[in-house]
């Protein structure tokens, strides 16, 4: 593949795409750029704060123009926002590139992010809502995925090499 990300990360809040992320730039020795980061850098504030501020779709028009910004322009690792995939336009943009959806239970969500306060879509009930929102998401995932890549009971280096052997590329 020439141009474009030579991975991918999608998948729901605190499914360590940002660590593994990080992990996997290095282990290959390119850049690692996160669209929630861009995004949060744009705008000098918190995405929690811009859902509060502006609503969701604000947001996500943010979060399209993230996305396709990092797709043409970033040649190495890329995490996605959560939600990225609700956008259809976001979901042809990927087609053809080598996506790994990182996938986790509730109950490891809970161990890992609390589905605190700082998640706006989990303020109230989060276990209900985070269970809702992987029965909206799960199939978008799984559509714009090439592989996916449990992350349950995993150290994010053990994610991390479980992606580079799903889609044979070697680190540095």
């Amino acid at each position: 593949m020439t141009g474009g990300p030579i991975v991918v990360l999608v998948g729901p809040m605190g499914s360590g795409k940002s660590t593994v992320g990080g992990l996997l730039a290095d282990r290959l020795g390119v850049p690692y750029r996160d669209t929630d980061a861009d995004i949060v850098a744009a705008q000098g504030r918190e995405i929690s704060d811009i859902f509060v501020d502006e609503g969701e779709p604000y947001f996500r028009e943010l979060e399209r123009e993230a996305v396709a910004a990092a797709l043409a322009g970033h040649t190495g690792v890329l995490a996605l926002g959560g939600g990225a995939v609700l956008d259809e336009g976001t979901r042809a943009l990927l087609s053809g590139l080598p996506v790994v959806y990182l996938s986790m239970d509730v109950e490891e969500a809970v161990r890992r992010v609390g589905l605190g306060a700082a998640r706006p879509l989990l303020a109230v009930n989060p276990r209900r809502q985070w269970r809702e929102l992987m029965e909206a998401r799960r199939h978008l995932y799984t559509e714009v995925a090439r592989v996916v890549v449990a992350t349950d009971d995993r150290t994010p280096e053990e994610v991390a090499q479980a992606v580079l052997d799903a889609l044979e590329l070697k680190d540095v």
